[in-house]
């Protein structure tokens, strides 16, 4: 009778450690509310994954020369229900877009909206100020 018992909670254990788990990073690597615009970048890559998505774009930089930025942006499922989607951005879109930098002096930031060359413009958050945690608990 113990032998089963053994093999029925390894097997629990087992399953339970390829569940992905639910804790999340803080947004405090980010000035948050500080929005900065970024005119006339060019889309490297746009990933559509879980749980962020990710904007890679490049950009003239002050001595002429590109530079490549990065931009961490809110999960598909939310974007998706704010009119993002998987083909939204493709490589070579010319877009404006602002973004909270990162507090260290990396090349990179949150994603805080898109504009298109049209003037179309998509926004990640509801408000200028809403931080992740309050559009996931549905603030």
């Amino acid at each position: 009778m113990v032998r089963p018992l053994r093999l029925t909670l390894l097997a629990a254990a087992v399953l339970a450690a390829g569940m992905p788990a639910t804790a999340h990073h803080s947004t405090a690597m980010f000035e948050w509310g500080k929005e900065i615009t970024m005119k006339g970048a060019t889309v490297e890559k746009w990933e559509w994954t879980n749980p962020h998505t990710f904007l890679y774009v490049t950009v003239k930089g002050k001595n002429g020369q590109p530079e490549r930025w990065a931009f961490e942006g809110m999960s598909p499922n939310h974007l998706g229900r704010a009119g993002w989607g998987k083909r939204t951005l493709k490589p070579g879109d010319k877009i404006d877009l602002t973004y909270y930098a990162l507090r260290d002096p990396r090349k990179g930031g949150f994603d805080v909206s898109v504009t298109f060359s049209d003037g179309r413009q998509l926004r990640q958050l509801g408000s200028p100020t809403e931080r992740p945690e309050a559009a996931r608990a549905g603030a």
